[in-house]
């Protein structure tokens, strides 16, 4: 990739656990490492900073032209599709000249698995027993969103996982959002009669959730001594997800960087999520941008006029929902399946 004036950004959710961003920052750094003779800058939509927006200041300020941002996420669920492109349709218009080209999600990806592969054979290396395969149940965690696509893959994933390793079953939960959640899913899977049970959240990052996922695994251990729990470590900067990280970058430049559509809410019908198609997109991020856990805000300024933005990702679509399980004030589109006993309403109320 010849220089051209060419910046590299990395955009993030952000994070109220100080793990997750120095996690996060090293992610930039390892990206930073394959592409030097680019800059490499990194951003927050919320909890941290610098703030997306910040980071292209920095880039601008290096003489960059052009910048290739790619989302820092798994899946495009509501922060890769729209508040993060949001954010940059917001920066470019602000500065006309500047060229902003987005990149798609890790999505499900043959590197991801083998490293989510990996992660699994880690946590059995560390057990004091020798179980088979065969009497282990695998329990895929996955971030939950109000998004069924993104929901999807989750499933898609953990199937991959199981069959290729043969576990003797599979069942997914989620953190947040969506359901089963994490306590209902494990207390389903104690009841199937496996000799193990091995929790993988699939996360990039560590965070108040998935913390949360190894407390409530460690809550049912105590109740269910005669299970062994083994609990996986989480994708974090294992080397094939930095592969993937550059390979995305390389796609702008080759466009093919599409994201996949086809099931997408916001494009299609979706059973249940009808009245979701065709919804503006809009970032539900602005007035929270560099709020941190303690409660101090960016004063900087932030661009909110989009209405006639130019989508900046390769969709032929709008798109707008956002969706996160945090405390905060800002509102979006309500989950159709709230409600759902095994959901956040009933069974995590005090995290909505």
């Amino acid at each position: 990739m010849a220089n051209d004036n060419i910046g590299i950004m990395v955009c993030g959710h952000g994070s109220r656990d100080h793990e997750a961003i120095h996690e996060f920052q090293h992610l930039s750094e390892n990206i930073a490492s394959r592409f030097p003779d680019h800059p490499v800058e990194y951003g927050f939509l919320e909890f941290a900073k610098p703030i997306i927006r910040e980071g292209l200041d920095k880039l601008r300020a290096k003489k960059v032209s052009k910048v290739l941002a790619v989302p820092g996420m798994l899946f495009a669920a509501g922060h890769a599709k729209d508040d993060i492109p949001s954010v940059l349709n917001g920066y470019r218009q602000e500065y006309p000249g500047f060229d902003i080209r987005y990149g798609r999600d890790l999505s499900v990806d043959l590197k991801l698995l083998q490293a989510a592969k990996e992660r699994i054979e880690a946590a059995e290396k560390k057990a004091s027993n020798v179980v088979p395969r065969t009497e282990t149940l695998l329990l895929v965690v996955g971030r939950g969103t109000s998004d069924p696509d993104a929901n999807s893959n989750i499933s898609k994933v953990a199937r991959m996982l199981c069959e290729g390793m043969g576990f003797g079953w599979l069942e997914v939960a989620y953190s947040g959002v969506t359901f089963p959640l994490v306590g209902p899913g494990l207390e389903h899977a104690v009841k199937l009669g496996y000799r193990r049970i091995i929790i993988f959240p699939y996360f990039l990052f560590t965070g108040i959730l998935v913390k949360r996922i190894y407390s409530i695994t460690d809550e049912m251990a105590a109740k269910r001594p005669d299970i062994e729990f083994l609990k996986a470590d989480y994708l974090n900067d294992h080397p094939l997800i930095i592969d993937t990280f550059v390979e995305r970058i390389r796609e702008i430049l080759s466009g093919q960087n599409n994201m996949n559509c086809q099931l997408c809410k916001y494009r299609t019908q979706i059973i249940g999520f009808e009245s979701e198609v065709g919804q503006p997109q809009l970032s539900h991020h602005h007035h929270v941008e560099g709020i941190m856990g303690d409660g101090h805000h960016n004063e900087g300024h932030h661009h909110n006029d989009l209405s006639d933005h130019h989508h900046i990702h390769n969709h032929d679509h709008s798109h707008g929902h956002h969706d996160h399980d945090h405390v905060h004030t800002h509102t979006h589109r309500p989950y159709p399946q709230a409600n759902h006993p095994h959901g956040p309403k009933h069974r995590n109320p005090e995290k909505l």
